[in-house]
């Protein structure tokens, strides 16, 4: 494949170190290969844009400085015409879209498409891919539920910021005698809140792949109660929920996406004056998704979107790069889009976590398990 101009945008919800793929890609592309690099705005939607709208050229001094910055210098969104149909999960909802995208692409001299996003992001890249258009996915989201890659990039950064919160509310939490409930991301998998859970010293997490009882949290509570300590700290996702009933959401989204969030309320008003302590919640909400992306994260992007340039050189399109213990390697994209990495029921986390006394909120009134400090 010859190769002369590359493409990128960013997709989806914003995550830290979006800025730190786009840096990689130029340099990687500009200095090892000698290709020009544009920036597509708006994501996809720009492809349906007028070029002088929606094309920058990207050299080595528009990338100066960023590597720091969160957010997106190419703008992104999550809602368009790239909408996928309800009846056909997987097939764009106006099949048109896909051939005025690589349309675009032909017109303007772009060889090739390095798309930065989550799982929404990758079945829109996998149908341009089928379409003919080259195309290699960088996998980003905070939630870290993407096959085929151990880690996403972002997942960290928010880890961090969700586990600073956790030690800021304990604080208040024991000088109250409280019960804190903090409500995270993470949609339809739990990784935030029990990563965030273990690593602040949380005494009760949940998540969306163990369903949870109000009897077990509150049997949780009482048991710390009579061990000493004056205070609770739940983390919850905010896709879990109960045993026997359902996630809570506070509507739709343009294009039928379920907006989630509310279960830290829901768990406020459950918990009150039931467990003789006073509840309250903290919703951590955007902050996870902003600000400056993590040195660990710094590196998985600059590593990702080099790659996706090598690839792109190789020839080796259709492909996700991704982290498999140690090394970057790549993954055909057909083998992860609409599909979720989800957290195992008996897997080792979650052993870690029932090991330190932590409650999931699964435990039968026979269970007999001491409490962490």
């Amino acid at each position: 494949m010859s190769v002369k101009k590359i493409g990128i945008l960013t997709s989806g919800g914003d995550a830290p170190g979006l800025n730190a793929v786009i840096r990689a890609v130029v340099i990687t592309a500009i200095r090892k290969y000698g290709w020009d690099v544009v920036g597509i705005n708006r994501g996809f939607e720009g492809l349906l844009d007028d070029p002088s709208d929606s094309i920058i050229s990207l050299g080595l001094r528009d990338v100066s400085g960023i590597l720091p910055l969160g957010g997106t210098i190419l703008g992104t969104t999550n809602r368009g015409h790239f909408a996928f149909s309800k009846e056909h999960p997987n097939e764009l909802a106006d099949p048109t879209v896909a051939d005025k995208g690589i349309q675009f692409c032909h017109d303007n001299g772009i060889d090739a498409l390095v798309t930065i996003g989550g799982d929404g992001t990758l079945c829109i890249g996998h149908e341009l891919s089928k379409h003919g258009l080259p195309i290699i996915s960088v996998p980003k989201t905070i939630d870290n539920d993407l096959l085929g890659t151990d880690y996403t990039f972002g997942f960290e950064t928010a880890l961090t910021t969700a586990t600073n919160a956790i030690d800021q509310l304990r604080t208040t939490a024991a000088s109250h005698n409280r019960v804190m409930v903090i409500e995270v991301m993470g949609r339809d998998a739990g990784w935030i809140a029990l990563y965030a859970g273990i690593g602040g010293a949380a005494h009760i997490i949940l998540i969306p792949e163990i369903p949870f009882r109000i009897s077990s949290i509150i049997r949780h509570i009482e048991r710390r109660q009579k061990l000493g300590y004056g205070y609770s700290l739940i983390v919850v996702a905010e896709g879990a929920k109960p045993a026997r009933g359902e996630i809570l959401y506070r509507g739709q989204e343009e294009g039928g996406m379920i907006r989630l969030g509310g279960i830290a309320k829901w768990l406020v008003d459950q918990l009150d004056d039931k467990c003789g302590q006073d509840v309250r919640e903290v919703v951590l909400g955007h902050l996870q998704r902003g600000g400056s992306p993590s040195v660990w994260d710094r590196v998985l992007c600059t590593r990702f979107g080099s790659e996706a340039v090598h690839l792109i050189a190789q020839g080796r399109t259709g492909r996700m790069v991704s982290l498999r213990g140690t090394s970057i390697e790549s993954i055909d994209i057909w083998k992860v889009v609409a599909r979720q990495k989800r957290i195992p029921y008996n897997g080792d986390i979650v052993q870690t976590a029932r090991g330190l006394g932590i409650s999931l909120g699964d435990e039968t009134e026979e269970m007999k398990i001491a409490s962490n400090p």
